[in-house]
């Protein structure tokens, strides 16, 4: 049967382990403990739970209420290591075979988990020796499910459940084990960063309180004593940090077997067994009884309290009713919280906004006064300046009258001259040179006149430049119109307050005439006695009045300052809206027009581009052509030049066989030697010039009658070899001449053969007509 297999194959690493453990000295569990003396008690409970083992499916569906009242009253401590992984069913996981991989992975966890060994179990045996085999083995299955469950990670408190489990099992079978609690016995969700769970697990302990005991939970409240303060520890390590280890066990043990509702049984029995000692502690008291008294009760065992812990009430339905309400409450509570948060940011941005629009309308005020200032004093300059332009255009004038006075006596002088201009002068050389002097003057101060009124003339084009650079007039005039409010306000307020402290100065008056009249009233009889006082009560209900009026008066003058201010904002908050949507348009606009253009731009560089490829085409065929037409002049040329040259040849030779072969070598030799001289003159010549450039051979034909010249032209624009002929009726000649490839040289030597006809000549005389051939 496989669940034999599973017990002989659990019992031989339970041995093994045993062993080892004995060996090192640092293990809870020993074979020691197995002594032969057992009881016949022992060795019942021994023989049940083995049964219960091998045949365990079949038990745990036909018989589970015996076998809860069986983990009940404890589970053999040898058996407990299959035994709590048959409730869990954490036997064969397929985890166990990831184990060692994740033990050589590295996890973020490491450091926290190697600070926290040391505090877990920190007087027992197995653990409390650094680097022992108990703490490493704990830092592997810790390290091992962080890496698994990297939104858990590591809580410390956890770290207690896996150390008792390692002093029942191996590390893989622990470690398969944690995993299987934290899954399905709401571990994982106490676990949380959140800790949602465990607000949970205090808000049901403490209705059960409330419920149950009633006179605690009203001490608890009145101490402020709340329940997380003694209880979370109890949901977190399953009593394992506030009970013995023994008795602690024996709580996993149900725990194993029903879950998280023996802890709220046993929290709820610890309360019972310690109501009347809790009521009369306070706060402090009642944590030093939690953490010194409560332990030291259950060092007798723990069956007492187990035993207390099954007579509480314990409703799952009821349980279930208070996880609903506790959603609720929580659901409520994040709403509130971020309506608050909500509240609390639009608090904010308003006080920022305060803050901004303050700060803007003193800008604004200050502006305004700055403006108002600086007009006042442009406003006096350019009244001084009017005046002392005025004073320049007088002084202008009278310089100018002066100047006209000068002119019509030295012209007067001038006349009264004329007439006798021989006679003796009437004023002296000294009167003319003080008049000119006077002239002189004039002159100046007619010249210092114009450039002070130059000068006023800038001044007021200067003030015209820093008038124009002023705020425009609306935003003078709707600051102004502000400012008048604002005073017209502050007006009011000053004539409310003046009333308000004339009516204070009368009621002092009325008040001190009163005292005045009641000073003797003791002499009066009682009925005058009660008189005064309600006169007195009178006044001073007339001074309340006064004070409330001046109350209201104040608040009134408040909250015109409010609106004021309110209106001020309103209207920058309206200009500064105005402004940005006429920004926006401008960016709107501004972003069409970019776009046309871009479509534009690309359009003209597409035309541009067809347009380039046109030209190109264009002229490659343009050169093609004119490359085959220059290919075919030449061809035709030289075939024209070899006929010639070949037709030449066969004049020449009839020629010489019908003449006078010695007159005609004679002609040759002067011929010869006067073209030898003009050669030499020509190189002569050309070598100041450029030297020849021979590429070519020009043939010429004289006939009479017609001209044809043959050019071509190669596409660097060289001007290749030409050939001219001609045909006269009185003789011919060929003319075999050098190309220069210079047009002047070439005009030159047209302009010779025009004029001289020097060149080399083969003449042969002849009946008929004269012909010639020129080399």
């Amino acid at each position: 049967m496989s669940l034999s297999r599973l017990l002989e194959t659990d019992s031989k690493s339970l041995r093994s382990m045993n062993g080892s453990r004995r060996n090192s000295g640092s293990s809870l569990v020993s074979s020691s403990s197995a002594s032969s003396n057992l009881s016949h008690l022992e060795e019942d409970s021994w023989i049940l739970w083995g049964r219960i083992v091998n045949e365990w499916e079949e038990v745990r569906k036909k018989k589970e209420k015996q076998l809860k009242d069986l983990v009940r009253k404890g589970v053999p401590h040898h058996f407990r290591a299959i035994v709590w992984q048959l409730l869990c069913n954490a036997q064969n996981m397929p985890i166990k075979d990831q184990y060692s991989e994740l033990l050589k992975m590295t996890s973020p966890c490491e450091k926290l988990i190697r600070r926290d060994i040391a505090r877990t179990y920190p007087e027992h045996e197995f653990f409390k020796e650094k680097d022992s085999l108990g703490q490493e083995v704990l830092f592997n299955v810790m390290k091992a499910y962080s890496l698994v469950d990297r939104e858990v990670g590591y809580c410390q408190g956890s770290a207690f459940i896996v150390g008792l489990l390692l002093m029942q099992m191996p590390e893989e079978e622990a470690f398969c084990v944690f995993v299987k609690l934290m899954q399905d016995y709401r571990l994982r969700e106490l676990f949380k960063p959140s800790m949602a769970e465990l607000g949970l697990c205090m808000y049901q302990f403490e209705c059960m309180i409330q419920e149950q005991l009633p006179e605690l939970h009203m001490h608890f409240q009145a101490q402020s004593f709340h329940t997380s303060m003694y209880a979370s520890s109890w949901f977190l390590t399953i009593f394992l940090t506030s009970f013995p280890l023994p008795v602690a066990t024996r709580i996993f043990d149900i725990f194993m077997c029903e879950g998280l509702e023996i802890v709220f049984r046993v929290g709820l029995a610890i309360l019972q067994m310690n109501q009347t000692e809790l009521v009369q502690l306070d706060m402090e008291g009642m944590l030093q009884h939690f953490q010194k008294v409560i332990p030291h009760q259950l060092d007798s065992g723990p069956d007492k309290v187990i035993q207390t812990a099954y007579q509480v009430k314990y409703n799952a339905k009821k349980m279930k009713k208070l996880e609903k309400e506790y959603t609720t409450i929580k659901t409520k509570e994040m709403e509130e919280q971020v309506e608050i948060k909500r509240l609390r940011t639009e608090n904010r941005l308003l006080k920022q906004r305060i803050d901004t629009l303050e700060k803007e309308s003193a800008s604004l005020a200050d502006r305004l006064i700055q403006g108002q200032v600086t007009r006042a004093q442009e406003a006096e300059e350019n009244y001084l300046v009017k005046r002392e332009l005025a004073t320049v255009k007088q002084q202008s004038e009278e310089a100018g009258a002066q100047l006209e006075q000068a002119k019509k006596t030295i012209r007067q002088l001038q006349q009264q001259q004329e007439p006798h201009p021989k006679a003796a002068p009437r004023y002296s050389e000294e009167s003319v040179l003080q008049l000119e002097r006077e002239l002189v003057q004039a002159r100046l101060k007619e010249a210092e006149s114009q450039c002070a009124l130059k000068e006023m003339q800038d001044k007021i084009l200067d003030m015209e430049k820093r008038n124009s650079s002023l705020p425009d007039d609306t935003n003078v005039a709707r600051l102004q119109d502000e400012l008048i409010g604002v005073k017209l306000r502050e007006a009011e307020a000053l004539t409310g307050l003046k009333e308000l402290r004339q009516q204070v100065r009368d009621l002092e008056d009325h008040w001190q005439r009163h005292l005045a009249r009641t000073a003797g009233r003791w002499k009066d009889s009682p009925r005058k006695n009660t008189l005064s006082e309600l006169q007195d009560e009178l006044m001073s209900v007339r001074l309340r009045e006064a004070e409330a009026q001046a109350e209201l008066r104040e608040t009134r003058q408040r909250m015109l300052e409010l609106e004021t201010q309110n209106q001020i904002h309103s209207n920058q908050l309206r200009r500064a809206e105005h402004d940005s949507r006429s920004l926006q348009e401008c960016v709107q606009t501004l972003t069409v027009q970019n776009k046309d253009l871009h479509v534009q731009l690309q359009e003209i560089k597409r035309r541009q581009a067809e347009i380039e490829c046109k030209s190109k085409e264009e002229v490659m065929a343009v050169r093609l052509r004119e490359a085959d037409n220059i290919a075919a002049m030449a061809e035709l040329q030289q075939q024209i030049s070899e006929l010639e040259i070949q037709k030449e040849e066969g004049k020449v030779q009839g020629q010489l066989n019908h003449t006078d072969s010695s007159q005609y070598i004679r002609d040759l030799r002067s011929q010869i030697a006067e073209l030898k001289h003009e050669i030499c003159c020509l190189k002569g010549q050309r070598s100041l010039v450029c030297p020849p450039n021979f590429d070519g051979i020009h043939i010429i034909n004289h006939y009479g009658g017609d001209d044809v010249s043959y050019q071509s032209s190669d596409e660097d624009g060289v001007k290749g070899p030409t050939l001219k002929e001609s045909q006269q009726r009185a003789g011919g000649r060929v003319r075999l001449r050098p190309n220069l490839g210079d047009t002047e040289s070439e005009d030159e030597e047209e302009e010779e053969d025009d004029d001289d006809e020097e060149a080399l000549r083969l003449s042969v005389p002849q009946s008929g007509s004269h012909k010639s051939t020129t080399v």
